[in-house]
This record gives C-alpha cells, sequence and structure tokens, in this order.
C-alpha cells in the first residue's frame, strides 16, 4: 500500500534528509519509525501525504506513484490518508465535534452526512461526552483525541502519526498508544513516528529505524511476508 523504491530527498538549503529508502508497508500494517532527531522520520510521513517530493526514486501510495502523480490528484489521494501531529493542530475557536466536522466540510462531504460521521468519530476515540468542549477545556490527551478523530472521520487506508505522545505525560501516551492499537486492529494501517523507545520495545510491532537519512534497521527484513 505503501512502498519506498531506493528514495532521496535533499532540502535547498538541508543538505540530504533520505537517502536511498526502500521498504513497504501492507495494508492493516503497524509499524514504527525511529531514529534521532533530524534522520528523516517527518519527511518520510510528508512524502507519503506528498507535503514534497522525492528528489530521486519513488513513492507508491494506494497505487499512485510520486513520479506521475498530478497536483490535481493530491486532495484526492490525501482523502485516504489520515494524519495526526504531536501539537495537535486544533483550531482553538472551534468545539472537538467542530474541529473533527471540519475535515468532512473542505472534502464536499453532503451536510447530512457530517453529523452523524462525526458522532461516530468522537465514540471510537472516547469522546462523545466532550463533543461541545472547546480545545482549551480539554486536557492534552483529550486534544490529541481530537485530532486521531479528524484524521479517521474519513476512514483512511492509512493512520500517519508523528510523534503523537511527544507533548504527553506517561499516563496519556498509554492512553493514545492503546487507542492507535485499536485502530489497527479495526484494519486501519498505522505509520507512528516517535522517539519513545520504552512504547515501541514493548509494542512488538515492526519498527523502521532512521540514522541521518537512511534506513539502518526493519525488524521485518528476515520476514519477506512482511515486505509485501
Amino acid at each position: 500500500m505503501i512502498r519506498f523504491t531506493k528514495v532521496s530527498k535533499q532540502y535547498p538549503r538541508g543538505g540530504p534528509a533520505l537517502e536511498e529508502v526502500s521498504f513497504s508497508l501492507r495494508r492493516g500494517e503497524f509499524a514504527f519509525l525511529t531514529g534521532p532527531s533530524g534522520a528523516g522520520k517527518s519527511t518520510i510521513l510528508k512524502l507519503v501525504y506528498v507535503a514534497e517530493r522525492p528528489s530521486s526514486g519513488e513513492v507508491r501510495v494506494d497505487g499512485k506513484s510520486s513520479v506521475t502523480l498530478s497536483r490535481r490528484e493530491i486532495p484526492r489521494l490525501r482523502r485516504r490518508l489520515g494524519v495526526v501531529f504531536q501539537d495537535f493542530r486544533l483550531l482553538e475557536d472551534r468545539t472537538a465535534e467542530q474541529n473533527v466536522a471540519f475535515a468532512l466540510e473542505v472534502t464536499g462531504t453532503p451536510q447530512t452526512q457530517i453529523g452523524p460521521k462525526v458522532a461516530r468519530a468522537l465514540t471510537q476515540v472516547g469522546l462523545a461526552s466532550k463533543s461541545t468542549a472547546l480545545p482549551h477545556e480539554l486536557s492534552g490527551g483529550e486534544q490529541q483525541r481530537v485530532a486521531i478523530a479528524r484524521a479517521l472521520v474519513n476512514d483512511p487506508l492509512v493512520l500517519l502519526a508523528d510523534e503523537p505522545t511527544g507533548n504527553l505525560d506517561e499516563r496519556s501516551t498509554r492512553g493514545i498508544f492503546q487507542l492507535l492499537r485499536d485502530i489497527n486492529a479495526s484494519g486501519t494501517a498505522v505509520l507512528m513516528a516517535t522517539h519513545d523507545l520504552t512504547l515501541v520495545r514493548d509494542a512488538g510491532f515492526r519498527t523502521l529505524e532512521l540514522n541521518r537519512g537512511r534506513l539502518v534497521f526493519d525488524s521485518a527484513a528476515d520476514d519477506p511476508g512482511a515486505q509485501g
């Protein structure tokens, strides 16, 4: 479903961010992206949701190639993806349900479908009772749950999570990670960038480790079935 083939990325002022990275993520798989700051984790996620294009090599997402994907096709592809960030990125003047609804409004979802979809997404993340709360009335963990609901409301094939627990305490981290596991168990693939090596070690999911823009370890490398 996601395949990187000898992907390199160079930024004009920053030098090489990725160097010949190759891996694939299957439908329904859960994988961690690990490595120190600046290793290239966020760049990989940006290439998946086409915020960036590779300098060389190919990224394929849901059958679409970075080589041939037109600018007009990008919004349609992004609707197949859910993205969650470390800093939540909620609209401060909108309630939880309005934040989630916004993701549907911008894609032209019929008004009659928005309410039920929002209610389902907030229930899925355990926040049905906080639907009318503004972000400042929610804890950090709750704000991240709203952000996850917003990412899920379009029923994505894959959820991309960029340090989703980076601003949370240990208890909230465990709760958010369990939520991501539940989402994955329901059939959505998850690609999660994280510094939390304890979380990675305890979870037992596939790990892709980056260092200085190179993929230096893939825990599925010895399992041909995991490379599909």
